[in-house]
């Protein structure tokens, strides 16, 4: 039994490893789709994307989600306003790297656990410990440096951050499966989609069919990329605690940071290694406190397991005494019955004897006394 939870977390394991990976190399695909613009790009990830997770639904037989959404208005609305959510994300990042700013574009992926930090505190009226409180203000101070730095917000990286960060506050609503929220976010997507890249067409501005066979194989490709990672990280998620997910996250944006420098070979000043170790120096406090809330959780579930354990003894223990005090009071009450029987005999004895003697003495004895 130890053997099968053991290796169902080192399967988890290589599934995280594998998402966050593909994520962090991903920056390696986008500028092979050129000449296709930015947004063409986007449009192709939105309809070959439903294409690939309408398939492995397909193969799992997955569609019972898609009846009950549909009768939930509700949570409907919130698909949408994620899928408009991640339309941003998705097409400013694509954006980003295919004009080298890969660099910034890591940097909205390391200040994102700040920024949804700040949105639990404000929307959802979440209390923050001390570390976290210190975090976020190291956060903030790390954006300020880079923006006198450079002499400009790094909007790249905000944006980045603000979208996803409320795209996972959505998806937190919304409480949907990642594939089966995938494909009802593209299939929201697929039809805007479609019809830009056939206006596209129309125009003779679009490159799927113009740059031959394997510029169009990589524009299909754009629906396995996003989906493949998505579908790792679902295996990941119901394998590996969350808080081992939560140190895999930053395997995405380090793989990114060092692509843009050492791949790409964008500019570090000195201005923006400083407000990146402004960063870095945040999310080393707030891993810090996480893991120590961690250890005080697992800790708090051990001593509890082990008050129910003695809780558990305990009755056991008293069931067994009132068990036997039970017996021994059967015992005693069929020694008294017994006794009560045995006397009733010796009376019964008693009573037939006087009979006896009364009715042999001589009937003239009577009237002398």
């Amino acid at each position: 039994m130890a053997g099968k939870p053991r290796g169902e977390h080192r399967t988890g394991l290589l599934n995280g490893f594998a998402a966050y990976g593909m994520w962090g190399l991903v920056p390696l695909f986008w500028p092979l789709l050129k000449p296709a613009g930015a947004v063409e790009i986007l449009a192709h990830r939105m309809v070959w994307s439903l294409g690939v997770v309408g398939i492995v639904l397909l193969v799992m037989r997955r569609w019972a989600w898609a009846g009950e959404l549909l009768r939930q208005p509700r949570k409907l609305g919130l698909i949408t306003i994620a899928a408009a959510v991640i339309t941003v994300n998705w097409g400013v990042y694509i954006w980003a790297v295919n004009s080298e700013h890969v660099v910034e574009a890591s940097l909205g992926y390391f200040i994102n656990p700040l920024v949804t930090i700040g949105m639990g505190v404000l929307l959802l009226k979440e209390r923050l410990r001390p570390v976290q409180w210190a975090a976020v203000g190291v956060g903030l101070t790390a954006v300020l440096v880079l923006t006198i730095g450079s002499g400009r917000p790094p909007w790249i990286s905000l944006c980045l951050a603000f979208s996803f960060a409320t795209y996972g506050l959505v998806k937190k609503k919304v409480n949907l499966g990642g594939l089966e929220s995938l494909a009802a976010e593209t299939a929201i997507q697929f039809l805007p989609a479609l019809a830009y890249l056939l206006w596209l067409g129309s125009r003779g501005d679009a490159t799927f069919a113009a740059q031959g066979p394997g510029h169009a194989a990589l524009l299909a490709a754009t629906g396995v990329v996003t989906a493949i990672p998505l579908i790792c990280f679902g295996a990941a998620a119901i394998r590996v605690p969350l808080s081992t997910l939560g140190l895999l996250q930053y395997m995405a944006p380090v793989f990114q940071f060092l692509l843009g420098i050492f791949y790409f070979h964008e500019a570090m000043p000195p201005e923006r290694w400083a407000g990146f170790a402004l960063v870095w120096l945040a999310l080393s406090l707030l891993t810090f406190d996480a893991l120590r809330a961690a250890r005080r959780g697992a800790r708090a579930l051990r001593e509890s397991a082990r008050a129910a354990e003695s809780a558990a003894e305990s009755a056991t223990t008293a069931d067994a005494v009132g068990t036997a005090a039970a017996a021994d009071a059967v015992g005693t009450t069929a020694e008294v019955a017994g006794v009560a029987t045995e006397v009733a005999g010796v009376a019964a004895i008693a009573a037939g004897t006087a009979g006896s003697a009364a009715s042999a003495r001589p009937a003239g004895s009577r009237g002398t006394s």
